[in-house]
C-alpha cells in the first residue's frame, strides 16, 4: 500500500498519516500481519515490482490470512480484499492510496510505461505535462504517475564574499557555521563493533535550534570579535530542483499507468467496420502509439515504451534466439546421426508445428501467451517430439535395409504407434492435474483448485499437453507421410525423366527403338512349347546329322 501526499511534511505528519492508514489496513479480517513504515527509510522492499511513486509519504504491506484458511470463503479472496482496502483508504482526507499485489517477477506493476527523453528541461517538461493529460483521459487507464519534480522550496544561502573580507571571515567559516544548524560539522569517524562500517563523529546545535531563523543569531569569531552572520550573508527560496536522472546522456522523465480489468472498445477498422475488442496494455499502448506518431511532441522530444513491453521484448528475443540456437544444435545432431538431410529437415518441421497445439491450448483455455512460462514449455515440448521422432524414423532405416520402403514405413508407424500413445498419454495425464489447477494433499487428504501455486504453473502445463497432442498426431501421421512422400515424388520425377528422354531422342534414335522394342515384348503374351513322348525317345536314337519329326503345338507365335 503506498500512502501518496504532498507539501512541506514533517517526519511526525508523515508517521501520523501512515498510522491512520495502517489501522485500517490491521481492522480487515483478511489482514494477518502488517509492516509499516514513514518516510524514506525502513526497509523499503518494494514487492509489486516497481520503483514507489515520487510523491509516497509511506509504505503499507501485508500479508493476507493463509489461502488454505479463506479458499472456501469468496469475502476474503485477495483480489475482494485489496478492493475493500483500496475504498475504505481512500476515505482518508488529503492524500492518494495505491494497493498492489504482489508481483512474481521483474516486471513493473504499471504495464503501460512511457519514457520521455530529451535535452531541453524546459521542454521536456512541457511534453511529459501534456502526456500525463492524456493518459488521464485516456479509457481504461488507472493508477497514473510521472516522474517529475515534486513541487517544493529549497533555501538558498547567498554569502557576500567582500562584505565577509572586510569583517575578517571567510567562506569556509561560515559553511561551518550553517552546517551546525543543517547536518552537522564532520569532525572524525570510529568504528563500533556492531558495524562494519565507520561511523562519522558530527557536531551540531540542539534539536530545538535546527531552524533557518537559527542564522540570523549565529555569529562567527573573526579577529575583531564576533561578528552576527547576517551581516554578509542572505537567504532565499528557489524552486526545488531535487534530482536530475538521464539515460544514455540524455534528460528523462517517466510515465506509468495500470490498466483496469473486463472493459471493452469499440474499434473502427479501414472498411467503416466497428468491433468490440477487450481493454489491456498492448491494446493501450498500441492506441497511444497511434496518437504519439500523429502528434509530434516536439523538436529534440523521443519516445518509447519501457518497463513491460521492454522486459516482454528482452524475453521474447531471448527466447526466440534460445529456440533459434536449439532447432539448429538439433539439425547438427540429427545430421550426424541420420547422415540425411530430409529426415533431419522433417523432424525439425514436426518440432515448429507443434507450437500449433500449444497456441490451440491457449486458446481453449482462455489463457494469454507468457512470453517467460508458454515459452519455456514450448521448448521443453520440442525435447518430447525429437525424441518420437528420431526413435520412429531410426526404426523406418532398420526396416528399409530389407523391406520395400512403402511397407517399411506401414510396418514402422504399426510398431510406434503403441509406445508413442502411452508416452503421450502418461504425460498428458501426468500434467492435467496442473493445466486443470488442481492440487492434490496427499498427506492431509483432499485437494484445491486454481491454489496460488496451482496457478503459477498453469500455462506451462496447457503449452505441453495440447502441443504434445499435436505432435502425437505429427509423428504417427505426418512423419510417415513426408517419408512417404519422398519415395512418391522420387519415382513420379524419375519415370517423368525417363519419359522426357525416350521422347525427346526422336524415333529414328537408338533409345527411342529399344524402348518400342520393349513395349511391343511386353504386349505379347508367353510361347507354349509342348513335346510328345515320340519326339523325346527318337531324340536318344537318332544321328547327330538326321534331323528328326517333331509334333510341335505352338498355340502362339513367339515375336522377337
Amino acid at each position: 500500500v503506498y500512502v501518496r501526499a504532498r507539501g512541506n511534511l514533517s517526519l511526525q505528519e508523515k508517521d501520523e498519516i501512515v498510522k491512520k492508514a495502517e489501522k485500517i489496513v490491521l481492522e480487515h479480517p483478511g489482514v494477518d500481519s502488517v509492516f509499516a513504515f514513514a518516510g524514506a527509510g525502513g526497509l523499503n522492499q518494494n514487492t509489486a515490482g516497481t520503483s514507489s511513486p515520487k510523491d509516497t509519504i509511506g509504505q503499507i504491506q501485508l500479508e493476507t490470512i493463509p489461502w488454505e484458511n479463506r479458499k472456501n470463503n469468496p469475502d476474503l479472496d485477495g483480489n475482494v480484499v485489496i478492493a475493500e482496502l483500496l475504498a475504505d483508504l481512500q476515505k482518508i482526507p488529503g492524500i492518494k492510496i495505491e494497493v498492489l499485489e504482489l508481483a512474481r517477477g521483474p516486471a513493473s506493476s504499471k504495464p503501460v510505461h512511457l519514457r520521455l527523453k530529451g535535452n531541453d528541461w524546459d521542454e521536456l517538461l512541457a511534453a511529459t505535462k501534456n502526456m500525463r493529460g492524456i493518459f488521464e483521459s485516456t479509457e481504461g487507464l488507472t493508477l497514473i504517475e510521472d516522474t517529475r519534480p515534486l513541487p517544493g522550496i529549497d533555501w538558498q544561502i547567498n554569502v557576500d564574499v567582500e562584505k565577509a573580507g572586510r569583517f575578517g571571515a571567510d567562506v569556509t567559516t561560515v559553511g561551518a557555521m550553517v552546517q551546525l544548524v543543517t547536518r552537522g560539522v564532520l569532525l572524525d569517524t570510529m568504528r563500533v563493533d556492531s558495524s562494519d562500517e565507520e561511523v562519522d563523529i558530527r557536531v551540531r546545535l540542539p534539536e530545538n535550534y535546527r531552524i533557518l531563523s537559527t542564522l540570523d543569531t549565529l555569529k562567527v569569531r573573526t579577529e575583531d570579535g564576533l561578528v552576527p552572520l547576517s551581516n554578509f550573508i542572505t537567504k532565499s527560496p528557489v524552486k526545488k530542483l531535487a534530482e536530475i536522472n538521464r539515460i544514455d546522456q540524455k534528460r528523462f522523465f517517466d510515465i506509468k499507468a495500470g490498466v483496469k480489468d473486463g472493459l471493452k472498445t469499440t474499434q473502427t477498422d479501414e472498411n467503416g467496420r466497428e468491433t468490440e475488442v477487450f481493454i489491456n496494455a498492448n491494446e493501450r499502448i498500441e492506441h497511444l502509439t497511434e496518437y504519439l506518431e500523429n502528434n509530434p511532441l516536439g523538436p529534440g522530444i523521443s519516445w518509447e515504451w519501457t518497463g513491460d513491453q521492454e522486459d516482454q521484448a528482452e524475453s521474447q528475443a531471448f527466447l526466440s534466439t534460445a529456440f533459434s540456437a536449439a532447432l539448429a544444435l538439433m539439425f547438427i545432431i540429427l545430421l550426424a546421426q541420420f547422415n540425411s538431410f530430409y529426415n533431419s529437415m522433417v523432424v525439425l518441421l514436426a518440432v515448429i508445428l507443434s507450437t500449433v497445439g500449444v497456441l490451440i491450448g491457449m486458446l481453449v483455455m482462455q489463457q494469454p501467451f507468457s512470453v517467460i512460462m508458454t515459452g519455456t514449455g514450448i521448448v521443453a515440448l520440442a525435447g518430447i517430439v525429437v525424441n518420437n521422432n528420431i526413435v520412429l524414423i531410426d526404426t523406418y532405416q532398420e526396416f528399409e535395409k530389407y523391406l520395400p520402403r512403402i511397407e517399411a514405413i506401414i510396418r514402422t508407424a504399426e510398431q510406434r504407434i503403441r509406445p508413442v500413445l502411452l508416452t503421450t498419454i502418461t504425460t498428458m495425464a501426468g500434467l492435467a492435474p496442473m493445466m486443470f489447477g488442481l492440487s492434490l494433499n496427499f498427506i492431509n487428504g483432499g485437494y484445491s483448485l486454481d491454489s496460488p501455486t496451482s496457478l503459477w504453473w498453469k500455462q506451462l502445463a496447457t503449452a505441453v499437453v495440447f502441443g504434445l497432442g499435436i505432435a502425437t498426431m505429427l509423428t504417427l501421421v505426418f512423419t510417415p507421410s513426408l517419408l512417404a512422400l519422398r519415395i512418391w515424388v522420387v519415382t513420379y520425377v524419375v519415370w517423368i525423366g525417363r519419359f522426357l528422354v525416350r521422347v525427346g531422342a526422336g524415333k529414328s534414335g537408338k533409345n527411342a527403338q529399344d524402348w518400342a522394342l520393349r513395349r511391343a515384348a511386353k504386349r505379347q503374351k508367353n510361347t507354349e512349347i509342348i513335346w510328345d513322348d515320340g519326339y523325346l525317345a527318337s531324340e536318344t536314337v537318332a544321328d547327330s546329322n538326321i534331323q528328326p519329326s517333331l509334333n510341335l503345338n505352338a498355340k502362339t507365335h513367339a515375336a522377337e
